[in-house]
């Protein structure tokens, strides 16, 4: 790891000015967990690292009817997953956080360093994109916001500009009768990272279901609303072998990735078994447990 100038702005504004200063050569750092390690590994190799972690405005988890929720980017992976607020009104988000990486992450590692990082092999980004939620980026001209679809660009490839930084994260109110599910495939019990995840969502009205996402994650470049396949679900009754044809259009409709982890027609396979298990208990309904797949 080479020396590096370790910078503490006493607010937003000076981070955001010192973002802009320094240009290519500085890197936020706020848990660390991701950035340590690339600069370890000479990925990265910044001359200033600029703090974010004494900013109070950019931390804490807020919720009221008329705003719905707003996490702080500093928010604390373990913070999102015991917070009454998000357990009461965004279980999936709750359930989704608990289970990032593994303890050490989730009490050292923030959302909003995760969103910026835009590793397409974590949990946060599909689940929040299947919730519709939305990014607050706050740069020397002030600020923007913007859905995660527009802020996730490509592989580890964000739309923050220069002198930009994320702030806040911001979920609508949950309609009546909204309910989500987030599943992920584990190719080993050992590992932290999912090699494919599907969040799902939807609001019960009378007989029906409205308002449905479906975002696929870990085996494309970036989350994926696959909106064939929502409206192809919305258009009739949400029986077994719907969900069934409903995870066959998912499936088709991907650019699964092909790494070490997992060839593509491998990843395509585990993201219909994922989608197919998510959408039956999206909707109530039993399956049979399928061989060899972890949640």
């Amino acid at each position: 790891m080479r020396d590096f100038d370790f910078l503490q702005p006493v607010s937003v504004s000076e981070a955001t000015h010192m973002l802009a200063d320094l240009g290519d050569e500085c890197r936020i750092i706020a848990g660390g967990t991701a950035l340590m390690l690339a600069m370890r590994q000479r990925m990265l190799t910044p001359t200033h690292l600029v703090s974010l972690g004494t900013l109070q405005d950019l931390k804490g988890i807020a919720y009221d009817e008329t705003n719905g929720l707003r996490i702080g980017a500093l928010a604390l992976h373990a913070d999102v997953a015991c917070s009454p607020l998000v357990q009461a009104h965004y279980p999936m988000l709750a359930s989704m956080a608990s289970r990032v990486a593994n303890p050490q992450v989730r009490n050292q590692g923030t959302i909003g360093g995760n969103l910026c990082y835009a590793d397409p092999a974590t949990d946060p980004p599909g689940c929040l994109m299947a919730l519709d939620a939305q990014v607050v980026v706050t740069g020397t001209q002030g600020d923007r916001v913007m859905g995660i679809e527009e802020f996730l660009v490509d592989y580890y490839t964000t739309a923050l500009a220069p002198d930009e930084l994320l702030s806040e994260i911001r979920i609508a109110p949950p309609r009546p009768g909204t309910t989500g599910v987030y599943s992920r495939f584990l190719r080993t019990a050992a590992e932290h990272r999912p090699l494919a995840s599907v969040a799902a969502s939807a609001r019960r009205s009378g007989a029906t279901w409205q308002d449905i996402r479906i975002a696929v994650g870990a085996s494309t470049p970036i989350p994926l609303r696959v909106r064939r396949a929502e409206a192809f679900l919305t258009q009739g009754e949400a029986t077994a072998d719907r969900i069934a044809e409903t995870a066959d259009i998912v499936a088709a409709d991907i650019e699964p990735v092909s790494d070490a982890r997992g060839e593509a027609e491998y990843r395509r396979d585990m993201v219909r078994v994922v989608a197919r298990r998510t959408l039956l208990e999206l909707f109530g309904l039993h399956h049979d447990e399928e061989q060899g797949v972890r949640p």
